[in-house]
């Protein structure tokens, strides 16, 4: 059955990446078929260590498709209990509005633009990688629609795990975040971010990169 991981790639340095430079990542992406559109533009208070397919509010505007200035907040699984631990370990509390959406990528960067950049924490959503794009196949054993990535820009800091269960005790190496690009897998030959992934964000984030996963 394989299990669920969030693997995320950032910088060695929590630094806000310039907004322009922010929007040339998330178009690299979607331009060298790392990842398929539609994309969703995310605003409010957004968690980084959410689990992306179960929980997130990228979780609920990737498979809900809400239409623009949708109000969005994180639900809790059925069948989790309350914990007060940390995020990934204890429950993430979100809250963000659907700016924008869109099946073209050009129409990204001036979505960005008028977004409150820096003011609040800020997503962009993919539904999936491109399997089509080599890197993303010898990464995958398999196809899968499931695969979401985003890229998150956050108004503040936010700590990551470096590598844990997400059903552990919370603890561990930890490494803060602040532009970050996460993207989720069940089967895949290697542990991530797949290296197509990390090619990409080195342009931008630069060559010394911090990688990690949870999973559960």
């Amino acid at each position: 059955m394989g299990t669920w991981t969030d693997a995320f790639v950032a910088p060695a340095r929590p630094d806000p990446l310039p907004p322009e430079s922010f929007g040339r990542l998330v178009v690299d992406l979607a331009r060298e078929r790392v990842v398929r559109t539609p994309w969703w533009l995310l605003a409010g208070r957004l968690c980084a260590n959410a689990s992306l397919n179960w929980v997130s509010v990228s979780g609920r505007a990737r498979y809900d498709r809400p239409a623009p200035g949708t109000s969005l907040r994180t639900e809790r699984h059925p069948l989790w209990q309350e914990d007060d631990d940390p995020p990934p370990w204890g429950d993430s509390h979100e809250e963000a509005r659907l700016l924008a959406t869109g099946e073209s990528i050009r129409h990204v960067l001036p979505a960005i633009r008028a977004a409150p950049y820096g003011r609040e924490d800020i997503a962009v959503v993919f539904p999936c990688l491109d399997f089509r794009h080599r890197g993303v196949s010898d990464f995958l054993i398999r196809e899968d629609h499931r695969t979401m990535l985003v890229c998150f820009a956050l108004a503040r800091p936010q700590i990551r795990p470096l590598a844990t269960d997400d059903t552990a005790e919370a603890g561990g190496e930890v490494h803060p975040v602040r532009t970050c690009v996460v993207h989720t897998y069940k089967l895949a030959r290697r542990t991530g971010p797949a290296s197509a992934i990390t090619a990409v964000a080195a342009r931008h984030f630069g060559p010394d990169l911090v990688t990690g996963r949870t999973w559960g």
